[in-house]
């Protein structure tokens, strides 16, 4: 059975990608949750990760004695393992498109991701707006994710991307839950598929469990002394 090393779902948004793309497509899977306690290297979370990869960070998938890490990766060996879940498009210039973005918002959007850190379990509407008026990088990033999604679901005709469910939209679900957690300002049409990806099976079961969690990290937690 497949195995999946994943942080804390309330704050890792990383981990949340190929839980969601597994969870969603039906994918028997078992979970193991690592703590985030600290980043240190002698950190219980580290010793426990870098036991499992080299890159001593989740999220990472084992299958008997392979071991894949980073989201493009499992997503890639997901896709190519089960087929017959079609979790690319299966238009090839579709699926080059969705590589394509998946491939953008892994190494962009840097200004949303910093500023706006994934936190579900919290209702921040205050603090982003005042991230929206004094941050220029994250209105470029909300304007960019616009014109995408806007782009994708106008050509094909939604509800989600590219039509039916997608490594893309497991990719961007994280950003589903920062534009929501922190009420960042987006047309009705992209508020709408936000709301859409927050109510698939795969990504209400990964919000009800962070919000079961009830664990409170000072260092995930740029804009808040507590709960």
């Amino acid at each position: 059975m497949l195995k999946l090393y994943i942080g804390n779902k309330n704050y890792s948004s990383w981990s949340m990608r190929p839980w969601v793309l597994l969870k969603q497509a039906g994918i028997v899977f078992e979970e193991v949750r690592v703590r985030f306690d600290s980043f240190d290297a002698q950190s219980e979370f580290k010793r426990t990760i870098g036991a499992v990869s080299p890159t001593g960070k989740v999220p990472v998938l084992a299958n008997a004695d392979l071991v894949v890490w980073d989201t493009l990766a499992i997503a890639e060996y997901v896709a190519e393992s089960h087929p017959n879940k079609k979790l690319w498009p299966t238009d090839a210039k579709a699926r080059a498109r969705a590589r394509s973005i998946c491939a953008e918002m892994h190494s962009g959007f840097t200004a949303l991701r910093s500023h706006c850190p994934m936190n579900i379990e919290a209702h921040l509407p205050d603090t982003g707006a005042l991230i929206w008026r004094d941050q220029a990088g994250v209105r470029a990033d909300v304007q960019r994710l616009v014109d995408m999604w806007s782009a994708l679901l106008e050509e094909h005709g939604g509800p989600l991307l590219f039509g039916e469910f997608t490594v893309a939209d497991a990719y961007f679900a994280p950003v589903c839950m920062r534009l929501h957690t922190y009420a960042l300002p987006v047309p009705a049409h992209i508020a709408a598929y936000v709301d859409r990806v927050r109510a698939l099976p795969g990504v209400k079961a990964w919000i009800d469990e962070a919000l079961a969690e009830k664990d409170f990290l000072d260092f995930e937690e740029p804009y808040r002394l507590r709960r």
